[in-house]
């Protein structure tokens, strides 16, 4: 499984593919996506990392008997901060010297159509269109100019963010972690120059984010090397690249899409999150 060796800048194999999770009546197959983005094969010599679905036994077309999921499932997501002049701008930081490193855990992550639900704790969840890197096999200790090898392709993804628990606590883990706050697909296109690709994001028919991947302070190749010297990547491991200036608030009832030139269109609806338990007073109040 995985892909051939690409050059930096450039993902996956030599031919492009786009590879895709999907729920049909058999349960959950792997499948080729043809261009016009409904019709579905066979995988055959093609395999996502890190998955271990079956590939689809037969042609079929996305709607009642086969729906997209999530393209990965990775042991982690691994997030940039700050990777976007104008958006360290508008948030009142400036862009760090190295690339700031966080992380969503993996129950944050939704499919397309799938609803992100709003949390009570929050009163200021907010969309991050990102681009977002695969990889392909497990690497560590990388060089910027080896990092292209181990990247089996990119996808979408929406950091959403519950802006003002992230303020609060100071680090992200809260804001960053709740459940469905990490929609990723619709699939992943495993042959695409990552280095100037268009990065948009809309809620509802507004256009929020419309920025380009040209204008990250850190590239891709910095990025993969600088995580791996942190922590050793898996197959089907995700890197988020970081959003563009444009943030801001998801509303209830309304669809939030990030869009990336070359891969496709990620939607998804916004709900509440009404099975969610009242919240607990702070610890000073109960121990009053």
């Amino acid at each position: 499984m995985g892909s051939r060796k690409a050059p930096t800048g450039t993902t996956g194999s030599v031919s492009s593919v786009r590879l895709a999770r999907v729920l049909t009546q058999d349960g959950v197959r792997q499948a080729v996506v043809a261009a016009d983005g409904v019709s579905l094969f066979p995988p055959h010599s093609h395999w996502l990392p890190g998955c271990d679905a079956p590939g689809l036994e037969a042609p079929l077309r996305l709607g009642p008997e086969a729906r997209l999921l999530a393209p990965v499932t990775p042991s982690k997501i691994v997030c940039i901060g700050r990777n976007y002049h104008a958006h360290a701008a508008e948030l009142g930081h400036s862009v760090p010297s190295r690339p700031l490193l966080f992380h969503k855990p993996s129950t944050s992550v939704i499919g397309p159509g799938d609803a992100i639900l709003l949390p009570p704790d929050s009163r200021q969840v907010e969309h991050e269109a990102e681009l977002a890197v695969v990889i392909g096999r497990a690497a560590r200790h990388l060089r910027p100019e080896d990092a292209g090898g181990v990247v089996f392709g990119l996808t979408c993804l929406n950091d959403v963010t519950a802006r003002d628990l992230q303020r609060a606590d100071g680090q992200f883990a809260r804001g960053k972690g709740f459940d469905t706050f990490c929609p990723v697909g619709p699939w992943v296109e495993t042959a695409l120059d990552a280095s100037d690709l268009a990065v948009r994001c809309w809620v509802g028919e507004e256009l929020r984010q419309d920025g380009r991947t040209s204008a990250m302070v850190f590239d891709v190749a910095t990025l993969i090397a600088a995580v791996s010297r942190v922590m050793t990547l898996r197959p089907g491991d995700v890197i988020a690249t970081g959003t563009p200036a444009g943030v801001g608030p998801l509303v209830v009832g309304r669809q939030v899409a990030v869009e990336i030139e070359g891969i496709g269109r990620l939607s998804n609806p916004v709900l509440t999150d009404s099975e969610a338990p009242d919240i607990p007073p702070p610890v000073s109040q109960r121990w009053d």
